[in-house]
């Protein structure tokens, strides 16, 4: 099984059906579970955040719900990949379908003690997952550009960069399984 998740940048960067279709077509022999960024969702959870002054422990509810928003958008797409709300019905949707799209329990999450942070965005929670899952392999597609160099640098660099989240190095340390970090373009142009 792999775990790939799919930026929410990448519907605004026009790279969001064409990285489903990817999916869709370079993955039929791999059991796959997509994880979802929030995307422009998850932007006006930041605002209302600012605008509101909401506590940490509300935004991040919100910020899961952006998720489920992008996951309800990646299944109106793609119709035949099963929706999942938690890591039992990942299991179980396994054996109807080779691909999942994670629509993730904010109390689920909560049981599993992922802190209500800014620094635990879809990244660290694409990590988790696949740790939870004993995934052979996370992919991570972005829209931003990702050079050679840039897989080279630690998380923590990549951070700093906006790469990827604050918290994805003790994510990643914990999932302990190739991590591959792909730009949009090239993940939909490669041949699998």
């Amino acid at each position: 099984m792999i775990v790939i998740k799919l930026g929410g940048s990448l519907a605004e960067s026009g790279q969001l059906l064409a990285s489903l279709d990817t999916i869709d077509k370079n993955y039929q022999d791999k059991l796959v579970v997509i994880v979802p960024g929030g995307g422009g969702f998850a932007e006006q959870v930041r605002l209302s955040q600012q605008i509101w002054q909401l506590d940490d422990r509300t935004a991040h509810a919100m910020a899961i719900l952006a998720m489920q928003q992008m996951a309800l958008l990646f299944h109106g797409l793609k119709k035949q990949f099963v929706l999942a709300r938690s890591v039992k019905e990942i299991s179980m949707g396994l054996a109807s379908s080779n691909v999942i799209i994670w629509s993730p329990d904010v109390d689920e999450l909560n049981q599993a003690g992922i802190a209500a942070s800014w620094d635990i965005t879809s990244d660290s929670l694409a990590a988790w997952l696949a740790n939870t899952l004993s995934a052979e392999a996370l992919v991570l597609v972005k829209s931003a550009a990702i050079d050679i160099q840039d897989t080279q640098r630690t998380w923590e660099a990549l951070a700093k960069q906006g790469i990827v989240d604050n918290a994805f190095d003790y994510f990643a340390a914990q999932a302990a399984l190739p991590i591959k970090i792909i730009n949009a373009g090239e993940f939909n142009g490669r041949s699998s």
